[in-house]
């Protein structure tokens, strides 16, 4: 008798592994995140989304603030070139991320989302810095 979990089967592996492997396309998640932090040539660039009042509370370190509402062409391209934006907001209960991968998508440039955000961050076990 199947269960809640088998009334639908799962997709076959062929297809599941284009599913997950297309969501990593869109995704990171804090532990790569931190790590890849630690690299000296960083081959993407961390944006935290938030206000600039929430950054200054607390951010992580290595990110650059830039609100989503703020992402315009010119002030992407004082950014490098060649880099892969990962970007994120409060937590999975903002969609100030999700924004700015819509703005940074439209404006061509790669984007991912970091999961989980600073709630995703913390939980992960990871600190934040504050400005000043």
């Amino acid at each position: 008798m199947a269960t809640a979990v088998t009334e639908i089967p799962a997709a076959p592996s062929h297809i599941a592994r284009a599913h997950f492997e297309a969501m990593l396309t869109f995704e990171t998640d804090c532990w790569d995140t931190h790590e890849a932090l630690k690299a000296n040539d960083r081959d993407f660039v961390l944006v935290d989304v938030r206000s600039p009042a929430l950054y200054a509370e607390g951010h992580i370190d290595g990110a650059i603030n830039i609100p989503h509402g703020k992402m315009t062409a010119s002030r992407m391209a004082e950014q490098p070139e060649g880099k892969t934006f990962v970007v994120y907001c409060a937590g999975p209960h903002c969609n100030g991320a999700n924004r700015a991968a819509v703005r940074l998508s439209r404006l061509g440039l790669p984007v991912k989302l970091l999961i989980g955000g600073v709630t995703g961050w913390l939980d992960e076990g990871f600190s934040l810095s504050a400005a000043g």
